[in-house]
């Protein structure tokens, strides 16, 4: 299993964490309070944890290229989830 991790800074962590959580529920199963969520994505997870002004964000997938894949979805719909923030990712494996 490959991993990557990225920390980025925000306002309001749980707000993004609601937010991504229940816009993919439909989709994948997840779970999710205030300080952390979980994401069962179809090539493979993402846990989301709450910092003090941070929101870290951990991809999984069997491979590379799902593994990058995964990064920018995650990355997009983060950054869709706080339309008034702006986010630089970088990912780190």
């Amino acid at each position: 299993m490959h991993s990557s991790t990225v920390q980025i800074d925000t306002s309001n962590p749980s707000r993004l964490i609601r937010r991504l959580c229940k816009h993919w529920s439909h989709k994948f199963e997840v779970s999710f309070d205030d300080q952390q969520g979980s994401i069962a994505l179809g090539a493979g997870k993402c846990q989301l944890k709450a910092g003090e002004g941070s929101l870290r964000a951990e991809v999984q997938a069997e491979d590379e290229v799902q593994l990058e894949r995964l990064e920018t979805v995650v990355a997009d719909h983060l950054q869709r989830m706080a339309s008034d923030e702006t986010f630089t990712f970088d990912w780190r494996r």
